[in-house]
């Protein structure tokens, strides 16, 4: 599973963090820091944080191709 989070479209709200706090943390009151490899035992946090986000700025590759580098 690999996560990106689009920063440009992110605004915040952090509703993420409390879906997956293993996963999202928010610093100060904007900033919001993230493992972009979350391990599958979260793939339903994730999953469920992912759909949380007002504007959809998280985006989730659930299956990544195996040629590519996720660590």
């Amino acid at each position: 599973m690999r996560l990106v989070v689009d920063l440009n479209k992110c605004q915040g709200y952090a509703q993420c963090v409390p879906l997956a706090p293993e996963v999202f943390e928010l610093l100060g009151e904007e900033a919001l820091a993230y493992n972009p490899n979350p391990d599958d035992s979260q793939r339903q946090r994730v999953l469920r944080a992912a759909a949380s986000c007002p504007v959809q700025a998280i985006i989730l590759e659930v299956d990544p191709p195996a040629d590519r580098d996720t660590k």
